[in-house]
């Protein structure tokens, strides 16, 4: 069911803490950890605790927890260093936009000027 946890998502086992990961920000709400592929020298993903496959049905079903992420993105942005200089959000819905993990999420990418092409 929408919003819970599942048990063959990657990312709800990190947020329960069965599977490790880099953690750098964490809410109630949300975990940011950095992506183990990262594409640009900083590359964090920012997750709800809730399982929602993907950002449009989070927007849909829980409006605050989606605000909620882009903060703590920009919030990332900041404890990182790359907030003056400019940084990147994407969010990848279905695979065919590059999702593989179908878990609502956001990348945050920044540390080097971002061109287009760039994930």
């Amino acid at each position: 069911m929408a919003g819970e946890a599942q048990p063959d998502c990657l990312f709800c086992k990190i947020v329960a803490g069965e599977i490790p990961a880099t953690v750098v920000r964490e809410t109630e709400r949300t975990v940011a950890f950095r992506d183990i592929n990262p594409q640009a020298p900083t590359h964090v993903l920012v997750i709800p605790k809730v399982h929602y496959p993907n950002a449009g049905e989070l927007a849909a079903a829980e409006p605050e927890i989606t605000a909620q992420l882009l903060t703590e993105a920009a919030r990332v942005a900041e404890d990182e260093k790359i907030d003056g200089h400019g940084y990147r959000m994407i969010f990848n819905t279905g695979s065919g936009a590059g999702q593989t993990v179908f878990h609502a999420h956001v990348h945050v990418l920044g540390g080097v000027p971002l061109r287009e092409g760039l994930v």
